[in-house]
């Protein structure tokens, strides 16, 4: 009997087994009766070729990054397994080889894929440790409007990092949860505090409204006026209410001012036209004054009287007015009654008996010197002089 048709790998007996050869010797791997034996050894070739591309599919797999090396691995060694019993004829010491190979690639690649792992988790920790110390952080914030967003986002942000185990996750997602619940407690009582605080400034401000609505219709222009001001500081200090409480008070409180004011802008005007046409009548008086003679001061200082009292009759002048119109007036007056004084001073010095007795001794000291010198009397001279120096200065200081 002859031993059949073969190959390198194997061979199909005259009964029809076929055979592999291994470094371990032959296997039978199944039987062929439907066709030739190269037709038999054909088809388990075939079968060899195809595990042979399934390892091979496997050998690039484990080489694309992201693929899990832990199902390469299996389905590697569930080929390694399956070899012993495989129904094909190849190189099966070289697949078991490849196989081999390929488990050690696997098993490297899974130790880089879970230092990979683990370096991820670790920053998807950090991530979130970040998110944790910021939530910390604006739990004693008092910006809530940002803070309240912020605290929302956080939130999304740290359900949008994986990778991080359970228990880690929970535990710092606790520390979030109790940071914006803090958060949410200042908040409260912030707004709690801050309503108080509104309800008491409404309360306050609407007591001023009385007060200014009971003054708009006063006649007491200094008084009310003072106390609009005062009204005004106790406003700034009141506090405010809700924005569109206190502007509707506010408005109240203006209409009430405004009215007083409007009033007494009013009576004011109607003054300061009546002042202004007072002053024009006083300027007119000054022009008339300003005529005067002092040369005539009797009939000046006559004329002077009468236009002041038509002056003290004519009233009230603008405020900023006043001090220059009166000094005009009281200039015009003090140089009429200096000149009318130098006259009279002038008269009654010229009538003085004493003063016509001085000169008449100041004359006759004078007469008496000149024979003196004429005749060289130095003694008599000397003395003579000497009484007439004295005399002069009397009759000097009279006629001052």
């Amino acid at each position: 009997m002859s031993d059949g048709t073969g190959s390198e790998w194997g061979r199909v007996a005259d009964d029809g087994t076929v055979y592999v050869r291994t470094s371990e010797g032959e296997r039978a791997v199944g039987s062929w009766r439907a066709g030739s034996p190269d037709e038999g050894l054909a088809h388990f070739v075939r079968r060899y070729e195809d595990l042979s591309a399934e390892v091979e599919l496997l050998e690039k797999r484990v080489m694309i990054a992201g693929v899990d090396p832990v199902g390469v691995a299996a389905s590697a060694q569930r080929l390694l397994d399956g070899l012993d019993g495989a129904a094909v004829v190849g190189d099966l010491d070289a697949l078991r080889a490849r196989l081999a190979a390929l488990l050690g690639v696997t098993e490297s690649r899974r130790s880089q894929v879970q230092a990979e792992r683990a370096a991820r988790a670790a920053q998807a920790v950090a991530a979130k440790e970040e998110l944790v110390a910021e939530a910390e952080r604006l739990a004693k914030s008092s910006d809530w409007k940002t803070v309240s967003e912020r605290f929302r986002t956080i939130g999304e942000e740290f359900r949008a990092i994986t990778g991080v185990d359970k228990r880690t996750d929970s535990g710092l997602w606790r520390r979030i949860a109790a940071a914006r619940e803090e958060f949410a407690r200042r908040r409260t009582a912030h707004f709690a505090a801050l309503d108080t605080q509104r309800a008491r400034s409404k309360e306050r401000k609407e007591t001023l409204i009385a007060e200014a609505e009971s003054l708009a219709e006063s006649t007491d222009w200094g008084a009310t006026t003072a106390r609009f001001r005062a009204l005004m500081a106790e406003w700034k200090t009141a506090g405010r209410a809700a924005k569109e409480v206190d502007d509707e008070l506010w408005a109240r409180f203006r209409a009430a001012q405004d009215a007083f004011f409007s009033r007494r802008n009013a009576v004011n005007a109607e003054r300061d036209a009546a002042a202004r046409a007072n002053q024009t009548a006083k300027e007119a008086l000054l022009a008339e004054a300003a005529e005067l003679d002092p040369a005539d001061a009797e009939r000046s200082l006559r004329k002077l009287r009468e236009i002041q009292e038509r002056w003290d009759a004519v009233g009230r002048v603008p405020r900023d007015a006043v001090g220059q119109l009166e000094r005009q007036l009281t200039a015009i007056g003090d140089r009429i009654r200096e000149a009318a004084d130098a006259r009279w001073s002038r008269q009654g010095t010229e009538t003085s008996p004493f003063v016509a007795k001085l000169r008449e001794s100041v004359s006759r000291l004078e007469e008496k010197l000149e024979r003196a010198k004429a005749s060289g009397r130095t003694k008599d001279i000397a003395k003579v002089e000497a009484d007439l120096a004295t005399q002069r200065a009397w009759l000097a200081q009279s006629e001052r």
